[in-house]
């Protein structure tokens, strides 16, 4: 059975395309309810936070160590400190805590 990749990739970009293109196709007013604005604002965060909150409690060698570099990472960011500072103290702590446990 012989496959096509050029053919997975025009399909590919063909769904691209469509998903990108049919919200403006369909809706040429500007969007006026402060829900839906609301909503379409939020979208964004909530599917990084989706994808990137799995990863994380599966990046250590033990959940434990993961839950508390994320609550760091969270206390961090909540006091507002720079990307590379809440980096640095998450994978800080991820490490202080494995050393703890022994991993």
């Amino acid at each position: 059975m012989s496959h096509n990749v050029y053919i997975y990739i025009l399909v590919m970009a063909g769904v691209t395309y469509l998903i990108r293109m049919l919200p403006l196709v369909l809706s040429r007013k500007e969007i006026t309810s402060p829900f839906i604005k609301s909503f379409l604002y939020y979208v964004p965060y909530a599917c990084l936070a989706a994808m990137t909150f799995p990863a994380i409690l599966s990046a250590t060698a033990s959940v434990v160590s993961a839950a508390v570099g994320f609550a760091v990472a969270l206390i961090a960011a909540y006091k507002e400190k720079s990307l590379l500072t809440v980096a640095l103290m998450a994978c800080t702590a991820v490490f202080i805590v494995e050393r703890i446990m022994g991993f």
